[in-house]
């Protein structure tokens, strides 16, 4: 009959952090030999592979990150019980890691995960990177989903799901002019200075290719990787800046910003990134939804 013993996941921790047998050994004080019959017997009781050999690094694997995460809950539980017995509150908590890439709407992601905020059952991690960068993080088993503006696609290594959580229409917004006629699009645009995506955003591509359909070459102020870049630029005055209005909310409803004109050809995508997991978290099926609206694009 198998059991789970407190001092194998005593010893299972101290490896996901150290990274090797040799160095979790050393932080443990007890032989590199009696440590890893330690790993093989929780592993057994288990039924599962806790890490993958890299190199000469030791990485968890799904069923590690998992059981990572409920072996820091066991121990939270136990300063938890002393909180108890103190008459201290205490509160049992589950974790959720969130990548967004670096140009994604601060906004957007803040809507997207308000309804965790503030519980306290949830821990909530964020980083922020590129999507190449994020996606072996999401490999690796650190993060539980990608945030992005595009879909990845399927490949024979990585089973990645690409999911279509909402789509956000596009405006050319700046400060509010003293001229009383209407912004002319497309025509204005051949005197306006703009505040642009970079090449890399799909925005840009679908704007690019609209601008060159009227033969008009637009007169670029700035190109800004950072959303929340083109929004200050944008206070200041430097230009007409292409965004989905949820990333200047705030602006515009302060009127520090004005809506100049909406373009119904753009529109941005938010998509989340998952790969097919024994043990995905729970936590994302809240702010995610079901069913899930996979992109025909990752495929």
């Amino acid at each position: 009959m198998s059991f789970l013993n407190y001092h194998h996941l005593r010893y299972f921790r101290a490896i996901a952090t150290e990274g090797t047998l040799t160095g979790a050994a050393q932080r443990l004080q007890i032989s590199q030999s009696a440590l890893s019959v330690q790993l093989r017997s929780l592993e057994e009781n288990l039924g599962q592979l806790l890490f993958h050999r890299q190199k000469k690094t030791l990485v968890l694997t799904e069923a590690g990150r998992i059981a990572l995460e409920y072996a820091e809950s066991i121990f939270r539980s136990g300063e938890e019980m002393m909180a108890v017995l103190r008459n201290e509150k205490a509160v049992q908590r589950r974790v959720l890691r969130i990548g967004a890439v670096a140009t994604l709407s601060r906004n957007f992601q803040l809507e997207l995960l308000k309804p965790l905020l503030g519980r306290d059952d949830v821990e909530l991690i964020l980083h922020s990177g590129s999507l190449r960068d994020l996606l072996a993080q999401l490999r690796a088993h650190v993060i539980d989903a990608v945030l992005s503006n595009l879909p990845v696609r399927r490949d024979a290594e990585t089973n990645w799901h690409s999911r279509l959580i909402e789509e956000q229409p596009v405006s050319l917004v700046g400060k509010r002019t003293s001229k009383r006629a209407r912004f002319k699009f497309p025509e204005d645009l051949r005197h306006t200075p703009l505040l642009l995506p970079g090449l890399d955003s799909s925005i840009r591509a679908a704007f690019d290719l609209l601008l060159e359909q009227h033969h008009i070459r637009p007169i670029i102020a700035a190109e800004v990787d950072d959303m929340a870049m083109l929004r200050l630029l944008a206070r200041e005055g430097a230009g007409l800046a292409l965004v989905p209005p949820v990333v200047v909310s705030g602006e515009l409803a302060t009127g520090a910003l004005v809506e100049h004109y909406r373009i119904p050809q753009v529109r941005e995508s938010f998509y989340s990134i998952t790969p097919s997991r024994k043990f995905p978290n729970p936590i994302l099926a809240e702010i995610l939804g079901k069913p899930a609206r996979e992109s025909r694009s990752a495929s």
